[in-house]
């Protein structure tokens, strides 16, 4: 694992567990110990309230009626456009696209990006190690324009070969899509070495922040990012809104994504004039609701500062880390210098979907199978694995408690 970048200043996880109900619930009559935040994190009392408020005394459709109650729910939603481009430290919020997730990010993107600038015998790079948002729709793209689909390849600890990915940056590379932190291995990769390299070639990067948004803090300017895409499930949000920020040169050149209400300026049956950025990617009613939630869980993570919730998580990992390579026939899948936040493993010869199913029998939640990203298993030799994930709220006891409960496992499948 890479260094911290600080140590956790004050940082009270029980304060913290406190503000989100779920964590004082029971499964099977076990307290819930919950470690599957990578598939999707739990909601603050915050982020809840911010929803049953926008139902209860601020729903009504938004940049229409002239009416109050319209007005309120507009602020509501441009007001979280503005709190994601503070977090992300983006230029202007019309940069910030609402979609719904970070794979829609993605779909936009290659649909409309895409199908402008690439055609027969371009190529777009991505990575081994991409979850499934981050490769299909490049396949299809490459299927439809016959264009080439070319993979940075990955050693055995899961880091990217940055040698072979030189070699594979070329004139005909149109477009760099890469994940920064993988979903399986926990691997954070060298984006800002990567954007460097690929904008010499004159070609953009689109980063995949699904996983990294809630551990590591983000500054697209910093990075030079072309586009960005993250899901506001997992970063304490709720689902069904996430987060396309592009540069605002490229949003503009792009043609529209879906066509509807909102994304207009004039429509006549002989020809539509399309409304400025953001809204020429947002057609229809919006998740506007998902929007101010994600609002409310951007000031809740504010609050706790993203650096101070980076190293307090860090600390973490390395407690679990040293506590489950104690583990006779614990394997970690996944050994990267800089990793955060996944532990991804097997456990001698039992079915993950096995250890899975008897840890939550002790009200210990994970996630097992191949996790949406069958490629980066396939390179490494494994089938499936189980996989522990962190939040800012898990602790050092939920890590005791998932090394007793493995251990719990091997002795039930050694009778």
């Amino acid at each position: 694992m890479a260094a911290a970048p600080q140590t956790a200043k004050g940082y009270d996880v029980q304060a913290v567990r406190a503000d989100f109900p779920i964590l004082h619930t029971q499964m099977h009559g076990k307290p819930l110990v919950y470690l599957d935040n990578a598939a999707t994190t739990q909601k603050p009392q915050s982020v809840i309230d911010t929803l049953l408020r926008y139902y209860t005394e601020e729903n009504a459709n938004i940049h229409r009626s002239p009416h109050l109650l319209a007005e309120k729910a507009t602020r509501a939603y441009e007001g979280a456009r503005v709190k994601v481009k503070e977090f992300i430290h983006a230029e202007d919020a019309h940069e910030i696209i609402f979609v719904r997730n970070a794979t829609e990010g993605v779909n936009l993107v290659a649909s409309t990006y895409g199908r402008k600038n690439i055609g027969p015998g371009d190529e777009i790079l991505i990575s081994t190690m991409e979850h499934h948002c981050n490769i299909v729709p490049w396949q299809m793209l490459c299927e439809e324009k016959g264009a080439k689909l070319k993979v940075i390849p990955i050693n055995d600890a899961g880091e990217l070969l940055m040698d072979e990915f030189d070699k594979l940056l070329t004139e005909r590379t149109k477009i760099v899509a890469v994940v920064h932190m993988s979903n399986v291995l926990g691997t954070i990769n060298p984006i800002e070495e990567i954007i460097t390299k690929a904008h010499a070639q004159g070609v953009p990067v689109l980063i995949d922040a699904a996983q990294s948004a809630y551990h590591i803090p983000l500054d697209v300017q910093a990075l030079d990012a072309d586009f960005l895409v993250f899901s506001g499930h997992k970063l304490y949000g709720p689902t069904g809104i996430g987060v396309l920020y592009g540069k605002t040169a490229l949003l503009e050149a792009m043609p529209p994504y879906q066509g509807g209400g909102d994304m207009i300026a004039t429509v006549t049956f002989e020809h539509t004039e399309y409304n400025d950025l953001p809204y020429k990617f947002e057609a229809g009613t919006p998740h506007i609701a998902g929007a101010a939630g994600l609002g409310a869980a951007i000031d809740y993570i504010q609050s706790l500062g993203v650096a101070n919730i980076a190293a307090y998580e860090h600390e973490l990992m390395e407690y679990g880390t040293q506590a489950l390579s104690e583990i006779e026939g614990f394997r970690m899948i996944g050994t990267a210098r800089n990793k955060a936040s996944v532990y991804s493993f097997t456990l001698g010869d039992i079915h993950p979907l096995e250890i899975g199913t008897l840890l939550d029998r002790q009200g210990i939640a994970i996630r097992t199978g191949q996790h949406c990203a069958h490629p980066v298993l396939q390179r490494l030799g494994v089938p499936s694995t189980a996989r522990a994930s962190l939040g800012l709220y898990n602790t050092r006891e939920e890590i005791d408690a998932l090394v007793v409960g493995l251990r719990k496992v091997q002795e039930f499948f050694a009778k």
